[in-house]
């Protein structure tokens, strides 16, 4: 499988990381973060991307600014993109189709070649904006989850939290996991 994941300027961008050091070896990640995003990571974790994923051999970085790069055509043919976490300036972008970064014309592209794509808005409250993004998103298939709990599996540590979390994405993007306690 190729995988976009993004990392936009929102909170909680670790979150992403963690995400990424979960996913199985046999898929090819193909990497691009904000540099909101790269703030809040330096902010929040003080972690420099780059240097994070230096021993990663199958991670591929772009800068968000390389409209070139091969996640920009559909020709390259990407299987599923994320958007983790995904901030309301780049979902409102998302939603009315703007493509002024990597991370937007990817997202466009995996949109017009009916591609799984799934946001994890992070943000709370939502305003009627943000609410109305995400419907108009939903309605063109994208998979609006946000990072949100589900107590059935008994979470005790932050670490259980977040693994819920990834195990939700994962599960949406096909990808098998064993990270949380499913119902019974």
């Amino acid at each position: 499988m190729k995988l976009i994941v993004a990392i936009t300027g929102a909170s909680g961008a670790s979150l992403a990381l963690k995400f990424i050091n979960k996913l199985p070896s046999e898929i090819e990640l193909f990497l691009v973060a904000s540099q909101s995003a790269k703030t809040a990571l330096k902010l929040e974790e003080n972690i420099s991307l780059n240097k994070y994923f230096e021993d990663k051999k199958n991670i591929k970085i772009f800068k968000d600014n390389d409209i070139a790069a091969s996640i920009a055509s559909g020709s390259f043919g990407v299987d599923k993109m994320i958007i983790l976490p995904c901030s309301m300036n780049t979902l409102a972008k998302c939603s009315v189709g703007i493509s002024d970064s990597l991370i937007t014309r990817a997202f466009t592209v995996m949109l017009k070649q009916k591609k799984d794509v799934i946001l994890a808005p992070r943000e709370m409250p939502y305003n009627t904006i943000n609410l109305e993004n995400m419907y108009k998103l939903s309605q063109l298939g994208v998979i609006i989850a946000p990072p949100i709990l589900g107590y059935y599996s008994n979470q005790q540590s932050l670490e259980e939290m977040e693994n819920f979390l990834i195990g939700k994405w994962f599960d949406l993007l096909e990808i098998k996991n064993n990270l949380y306690k499913r119902w019974e």
